[in-house]
């Protein structure tokens, strides 16, 4: 009999392993609704839908190895790098989907929560001030109108699949919608910024580098007491909550805040 492997779980869903098939396990059908649409809709290669019946969306393993994971080492080559890139234009240059996605909040909204966590974060001690305030200020070039693009609105590193050189597939479709493409390409080098030169090879121009640092200092603000919460140390090389243009953040072993 097949090993049941959990690969993710948390209190919004959980996603399981069985021989050659995911069970993704959620309770909001919505989200589902928007990952089984944008693989339909996505010109690049995706997970097989086999079967699905609410909770449960049943898909396909896809062959190959991911690029890499949170926090750890990219398994990647230079071409594969390159190739994900590729992947990623062909689906920001795909007609728009209908709904609009994670990538694609106002920036209205976005300012208003990142301002809010911004003084979580510093009242709480979960990180000092002035890291906050620079990381907050690098931010603020995200903030601006952007053209809206296909957009995955999740696409770690864990979630391409490559074999070789050749990419197999891209999972986990349940932010996807119209969004910001720079938004995408932060979440794609997060923690892995040696890469993003291979990934703009694949990828072509219209790449601002001011934008992408700033989404990734966004997220990372956005993320930091999530993880924790979640048990991570986010002040580990390569973690989400790992602000991308500051060199003096805490690393492991030096103790995290409590979260009262």
């Amino acid at each position: 009999m097949d090993e049941v492997k959990v690969v993710v779980a948390h209190s919004e869903r959980a996603t399981l392993r069985v021989g050659d098939v995911f069970l993704k396990v959620d309770a909001d059908q919505a989200r589902i609704d928007v990952e089984v649409e944008a693989m339909s809709l996505a010109p690049v290669p995706t997970s097989q839908v086999l079967w699905r019946k609410p909770p449960v969306l049943a898909t396909a393993a896809l062959p190959g190895t991911t690029l890499g994971r949170l926090g750890g080492p990219s398994t990647g080559s230079p071409a594969a790098w390159a190739a994900a890139g590729a992947a990623i234009r062909k689906l920001h240059d795909a007609p728009l989907p209908l709904r609009p996605g994670r990538a694609g909040r106002s920036i209205d909204e976005l300012t208003r929560e990142l301002d809010d966590e911004c003084e979580l974060l510093v009242t709480n001690g979960v990180l000092p001030a002035d890291l906050v305030t620079r990381n907050r200020q690098v931010a603020e070039a995200a903030l601006r109108p952007w053209t809206p693009a296909f957009t995955h609105g999740d696409l770690q590193i864990a979630h391409v699949f490559v074999d070789g050189d050749e990419v197999t597939g891209i999972i986990d479709w349940s932010e996807a919608g119209r969004g910001d493409a720079l938004y995408d390409l932060a979440t794609f080098t997060l923690g892995h910024e040696e890469h993003l030169d291979d990934v703009i090879a694949g990828y072509g121009t219209d790449i601002d580098l001011d934008v992408i640092h700033a989404w990734s200092s966004l997220r990372s603000l956005l993320a930091v007491r999530s993880l924790i919460a979640q048990g991570f140390d986010p002040f580990a090389p390569g973690l989400d909550a790992r602000p991308q243009l500051v060199v003096d953040l805490p690393r492991s072993g030096s103790g995290l805040p409590r979260l009262d």
